[in-house]
């Protein structure tokens, strides 16, 4: 089966920065349901359109492609005592949104004396990707999975 609108798709994955260091690499295959649900970026989901399992995809990602420009404004001063004391630069943090959108993740760049830098960027914000992915799956999206827009089972998004 081709992979295409409504198909569930398995794959395993690897990013690296374009000087190959690993970035970021799947444990184990997942799942994702096919057809512009924004379930993977999506250039790489316009890359696997029309491929069978066992194909693989190598792709160099722009910024905007992978995870996203890098936005200055992301980066916030915080007061000290908001944070555990135990407080180190790279931990990260939930932090309440700007405009009341999603939660965000945001990293401590900078600690100083009374202020803490966290960053709400992506760690990989701004950075070029390779992304290197092997098809191990494809199969037709139930009507469940179509409705709720995203892959149910072993590999796919559980609900909480």
């Amino acid at each position: 089966m081709n992979i295409g609108k409504d198909t569930v798709v398995t794959l395993t994955y690897v990013v690296r920065d374009l000087d190959g260091r690993m970035l970021e690499e799947s444990d184990e295959p997942v799942s994702y349901l096919h057809g512009g649900y924004d379930n993977i970026f999506p250039a790489v989901e316009k890359a696997l359109e029309g491929k069978a399992t066992g194909d693989s995809v190598d792709l160099k990602l722009q910024p905007p492609d992978a995870f996203g420009d890098y936005d200055e404004q992301l980066v916030r001063m915080e007061a000290r005592d908001a944070f555990p004391d135990n407080v180190e630069v790279g931990m990260q943090f939930v932090g309440a949104p700007i405009d009341g959108g999603e939660e965000m993740l945001y990293t401590v760049t900078d600690i100083a004396e009374d202020k803490i830098v966290v960053d709400g960027n992506h760690p990989y914000a701004g950075q070029s990707v390779h992304f290197q992915c092997t098809v191990t799956e494809v199969r037709a999206a139930t009507s469940d999975e179509v409705a709720h827009r995203h892959a149910h089972g072993a590999h796919g998004h559980h609900h909480h």
